[in-house]
This record gives structure tokens, C-alpha cells and sequence, in this order.
């Protein structure tokens, strides 16, 4: 999924999400809360808890069902389907939070500044923005990718920027809003610098629309990866990996439908389970920010 295409969709969640009356935590964000928490073990230990090597090869054995042996059967090479899937959570989630975090960083820096400076500096920054919105991100990673090398550090980076300009979009309109209020007026007349004024004053009142926004990034980094592992770009085809794993058990549906569904039901709930916090999150912050 482009960074792009997400970005309408990104808006509709958050806006519907500021309209949303506050009643507790609904029992699915608690659902969705243990979900994330378990993909977070995976990430720290699936390795160390997996039943068996994740790499380790039965070629004697190849693609079987599952069994007593092997919960989630084999693949074609007779690797067990569960332990890389609890070893390939590390690989799928620590590219994705990389890109979270890096889209956050570039895209607040880039869109607080075009809000609160503006002129040359605004229209400088709207059109790298407008330029990347129109390129095929997926295309974009694809090529880029596979022309430099560099495995899925390259990829990260790659779409690290990709995913920057919705965010720098979003959070200049935010800081638009901000820029005129009363106590922006008062920070500039107490004679504070203008970087003081956008990190410790402007940017703090943006923290739920930050905070969402984010979980939102890392719920389509986790799908971009996997499509990227999918076409075979950035993972080492060896290493586990959700994506890379959907992609090899594609010929085994109907020897080991398992071995494809996990993998896809993995990126699916970890997706949606981050996105469900992300909105939770924005209503609970953005109430404290209110005052209530």
C-alpha cells in the first residue's frame, strides 16, 4: 500500500476517531492490546521460545500438514511453518517501527516548519510533498531497491521518505491551526526563539495527532513490508519473515494451506490491532489535551 493512497483514509480515521465519545477501554482495544503484546514477546523472543531451529531443513520430510510434530506442518523445504513465524516476527515488526518512527520524525520536522514559517520555506517543502505524492511508492522501493542493494536496511530507508510527506502534509495543517492562538502570540512576545516556540510549544499541543498518526504509519509500514518481502525485495531469502513467508508458501495451499494463512493472518492482525490502539489512543489524548 502507497504512502499516498493511504493518506485519505488516514484523515477519515483520525477525524472520526476526535468524534468519538470516551467510555472506558472497549474490550476490543483490550483484545487488540494483547495481540500487539504477544507480537511484541515474538519479537523479543520467538526465537528462543519456537519449538524447533527455524532454519533447520527435513528435506526427507519437504511439505506436510500439520501435526503433533509440527503444529502448522512444513514448508517445501521441511522448515517448521510455526517457528519461523514466531522467529520472522522480529524481522516484519523491527522494519516496520523503523519506518514509523522515521516518517514521524521527517514528516513532524518538515510540516511544523512549513506551518509555522511559511513563505519560501512552506512552498519549497508543499512541492517536494506534491512530487512525491504523485510517484508509485511500491514501484518507487521496487526499483530503487533492487538497483542500490543493501537488503532491508535500503528498503527501510527508502520507505522511510516515501512515508514522510503525508505525515508533513498533516502536521503543517495542524500547526496552521496552532500558528494564530493566543499562546503562540505570547511565546513570541516573551521574545522565545522560533525553533523553542515550535518544539516545546506547538509540537506538544500536535502529540495526539502524532501519536495516532504514527500507530497508523506503523500499521501500513508492516503492510508495505510484507508486500515488499512478498516480491522479494529487501529480505534475505532465508531469513524468516512474514512476507517472505507468504510469498514461498504460495505453491503449498493446497498441500499445506497453514504454512499461507498464518503468515497472512499475522501481518492482518498486527495491522489491525496497532490501528485500533492508534485510534483509541488519539481520542483518550486528545480529551486530556481538552481538559476533561
Amino acid at each position: 500500500m502507497s504512502a499516498s493512497a493511504g493518506a485519505p483514509a488516514r484523515i477519515r480515521l483520525l477525524r472520526r476517531a476526535s468524534r468519538r465519545p470516551a467510555r472506558g477501554t472497549p474490550p476490543l482495544v483490550l483484545l487488540a492490546a494483547a495481540a500487539v503484546a504477544l507480537v511484541v514477546v515474538l519479537c523479543v523472543a520467538g526465537s528462543a521460545l519456537a519449538p524447533q531451529d527455524p532454519s533447520a531443513q527435513e528435506l526427507a520430510l519437504s511439505v506436510s500438514r500439520p501435526s503433533s510434530a509440527h503444529l502448522l506442518g512444513t514448508d517445501a523445504l521441511g522448515r517448521d511453518v510455526l517457528s519461523r513465524l514466531m522467529a520472522g516476527a522480529r524481522t516484519s515488526i523491527a522494519g516496520a517501527v523503523a519506518i514509523a518512527l522515521g516518517a514521524m520524525v521527517l514528516g513532524n520536522v518538515l510540516g511544523v516548519l512549513a506551518g509555522y514559517r511559511g513563505g519560501w520555506l512552506d512552498a519549497f517543502i508543499m512541492r517536494w510533498v506534491d512530487g512525491m505524492y504523485a510517484l508509485p511508492a511500491l514501484l518507487v522501493v521496487v526499483v530503487v531497491a533492487g538497483v542500490l542493494g543493501g537488503g532491508i536496511v535500503v528498503a527501510v530507508g527508502i520507505v522511510i521518505v516515501l512515508f514522510s510527506p503525508p505525515n508533513a502534509r498533516l502536521m503543517r495543517g495542524a500547526t496552521l491551526e496552532q500558528r494564530p492562538l493566543p499562546y503562540v502570540e505570547a511565546a513570541r512576545g516573551l521574545g522565545l526563539s522560533g525553533p523553542r516556540v515550535m518544539a516545546r510549544h506547538i509540537w506538544p499541543n500536535l502529540l495526539p495527532l502524532v501519536v495516532a498518526n504514527t500507530f497508523l504509519d506503523f500499521a501500513y509500514a508492516i503492510v508495505t513490508l510484507a508486500a515488499l518481502s512478498f516480491l522479494g525485495v529487501g529480505v534475505d531469502p532465508s531469513s524468516p519473515d512474514w512476507g517472505r513467508a507468504l510469498a514461498d508458501a504460495r505453491s503449498l495451499l493446497f498441500d499445506n494451506p497453514a504454512a499461507a494463512i498464518a503468515p497472512a493472518a499475522m501481518i492482518v492482525l498486527t495491522a489491525a490491532s496497532v490501528t485500533l490502539i492508534g485510534d483509541h489512543l488519539f481520542q483518550r489524548l486528545g480529551e486530556r489535551g481538552q481538559g476533561r
